[in-house]
């Protein structure tokens, strides 16, 4: 009787030692920095976008060239939101009759290796 109680402690507690481990986990993500510049007071029209070679675009379905390609900002946003990449941030420099530098942060959920 005795035996069976430690034994199915034992049980439990394993079981709680397992949810704990696994609810501990990081989450890991790949960053990735798309500098858009328009033109001043444009309403979105995409003078040029500019990627350069990061990291996070290795074994990755987008590329450099198809996101340079892109002519509107809510296509950037759709075409990331398509390949599954989080809009996280997105920073401005702007000056009177200059083009608008813009600095968008996607994130994507790095795969578990």
């Amino acid at each position: 009787m005795n035996m069976s109680i430690v034994k199915s402690f034992l049980l439990v507690l394993f079981l709680f030692a397992g949810t704990i481990a696994n609810s501990q986990d990081i989450q890991k993500y790949d960053y990735l920095e798309i500098i858009v510049i328009q033109k001043a007071n444009n309403s979105g029209k995409i003078k040029r976008i500019k990627v350069q070679e990061q990291r996070s675009l290795e074994g990755k379905s987008i590329t450099i060239d198809q996101i340079e390609d892109i002519k509107g900002t809510s296509d950037l946003l759709n075409y990331m939101n398509a390949a599954n990449w989080e809009f996280v941030d997105r920073r401005a420099v702007t000056e009177i009759n200059d083009p608008v530098w813009m600095s968008y942060i996607f994130r994507k959920k790095k795969a578990v290796n």
